[in-house]
This record gives structure tokens, sequence and C-alpha cells, in this order.
């Protein structure tokens, strides 16, 4: 497999088109394509980075040529998905329903991603197929927001979801990036849907070895983080659920150029990683890369052996 790392945004840039017309937003732009070789994105972090590493080697597996072209940022690599610079990406798919929903109907549209996964993959897919973007299934793995306190908090306070801490009328300091404060997803809906008495925003970031830090000392009581995050445990904290769903429908799907990688090979070679991926197999993952120090290749390949997917 070759590999195509450091890419210089330039050379991304260079014949970049902005991708079929949108004069018909209901045109199937192009037909399904089925290229030899295939690029395969990833957004730069680990999660990403594992699971291109996946889809090119089952992407092999199934007789193609990949290449693995790393671009962190998607204003760049979505266009260069449309243009077919980039044949295959692992994306969100409320996220990604929200981006291309701000891209075609500009940044004040109102949110098409939702905590319904099949209103948001119906909202996504009519916003990708005239971009000549198809968005394959998605499977059970998802990296949503999520909210996490320390261990003993949750046990002195009989915490196990959001509810409860919006029952136990506790104040609470929340750890949190600071446009925390205006996100539906954060400090408006957890006081909205669960009643939680969000008494500040520590401007922390999100996830960051900061936030969690002020929660496993005291300072604040909960962090902001994801579902996938694999490091809670090092700080002692836990995930509280959000069983309200306050949270968006952001399944990993794969999406790909139809013209070239639409063919029902890719979605068959793709598609088995649907049966087996979960949330904790990937935070497992994410943990082994990002505090184990192991290679995301390496990572990506025992995991599909010890799924069967790879032989």
């Amino acid at each position: 497999m070759r590999r195509l790392w450091g890419v210089l945004v330039a050379l991304l840039l260079a014949g970049c088109s902005t991708g079929p017309s949108l004069e018909n937003q209901d045109a199937v732009t192009a037909a399904p394509g089925d290229s030899y070789h295939l690029t395969i994105g990833s957004a730069g972090f680990t999660e990403s980075d594992l699971l291109a590493q996946m889809y090119a080697l089952l992407l092999e597996q199934a007789g193609y040529r990949t290449s693995l072209l790393t671009v962190a940022n998607r204003e760049l690599y979505e266009p260069a998905l449309e243009s077919g610079q980039i044949d295959v990406v692992p994306e969100y798919a409320a996220t990604f329903a929200d981006w291309l929903n701000a891209k075609t109907n500009g940044a004040d549209a109102a949110p098409v991603g939702s905590p319904d996964l099949d209103a948001t993959m119906t909202a996504l897919r009519r916003l990708a197929t005239p971009r000549g973007l198809t968005v394959l299934d998605p499977g059970r793995a998802v990296d949503q927001n999520a909210f996490a306190v320390s261990a003993a908090y949750a046990r002195e306070h009989g915490l196990k979801t959001l509810s409860d801490l919006g029952a136990s009328g506790l104040e609470v300091r929340l750890a949190a990036g600071d446009e925390c404060v205006q996100r539906p997803y954060c400090e408006p809906g957890l006081k909205k849907t669960y009643g939680i008495d969000i008494t500040g925003v520590d401007p922390k970031g999100v996830g960051t070895t900061q936030a969690k830090r002020a929660v496993q000392s005291g300072h604040d009581q909960m962090v902001l983080t994801t579902t996938t995050d694999a490091t809670l445990g090092d700080f002692g904290l836990v995930l509280l659920a959000d069983d309200k769903h306050l949270q968006n429908a952001d399944y990993v799907v794969p999406v790909v150029n139809r013209a070239r990688a639409g063919s029902e090979g890719v979605t068959k070679a793709l598609g088995g990683l649907n049966d087996v991926l979960t949330t904790a197999d990937l935070a497992s993952m994410n943990q082994q890369v990002d505090s184990w120090r192991r290679l995301a290749r390496d990572v990506a390949r025992a995991y599909l052996e010890d799924k069967g997917l790879l032989k």
C-alpha cells in the first residue's frame, strides 16, 4: 500500500473543482464507477486514521490498490472528495449532514442533523447526491458528544444518566469549549432537556487533558467529551448516559465519490465492517493508539483479523 502523508495543501487544491452542478438538486450526477486505484481520506485524528486504515485494508483485500491521504480540514477534503482526488472518507452522519446543509443553503440554514438516525441519513443523502457523493449505510459505531463525571462523584450521588444528574439538583460547573454556552447540545440543552443546574462553563476545551483533570480534582463537576474517548478511565471518569437523546446521530458512515467508488464492489468491501464495529471497539482502538502508542495500521489490521474480516 502506498502512503501519501503530509501532502501539501497546494497539491490538494490544484485543479480541485467545486463538484457537480447543483442546478438539479435531485439528480444523480454520475453513474457508479469502479476505479482500480482508490484514495482513502483521513481527517488526521486517531479515530479517522483508524477508520481510513480499516477501509484501505478491506478494499485491498477486495482487489483494489489504495493510497492514504491525510487532510485535517473538511473545507479542503470535501471538495477533493467531490472532484475525485479523494475517493472514500469516513464521516459522521449528523455532523456531515449539517456541514453540507450549510454549504448548500448558507451558514444560517436550520440544522438537518438530529438524534433520529433515519431522518439524518435521509437529509444527508439528499444533500450528498447532487454533489456526486454516495453515503453508504451506517453501522453501530457512533462518536457523539458525551458528558463524564468522576466515578467517585457518580457513586456518591447515585448517578448513571444525565436525567439522574438533573433530578439531583446539584450545581454543576462544566469543563468544555467556550462555544458550549451557545450550542444546543451543550449548556442550553443540558438545562432544557435534563434540568441540570449549570452554574458556569470552564473553557478548557472538549475532552482535553486539562478539562479531565479539572473534573478529576473536583474543580469542575462534569466534562464534555465523546463516546469514543479512550482515556476516561485514566482520570477516574465515567460517562453519564444521554437517556433522553440530546445528542445528534453521529454514526460512522463511509462517503464515496460516486463516479470513482460507487460500485457494488466498494459497498460490499466496506459493508462488512458495519456488522461488527461498535462504539466500544472504536474507543478500545483509540486507546491502543493514543495510550499504548501502537501504529494505527497495526491496530486496524489486528481488529479486522480478530473479527474474521481480513485473512
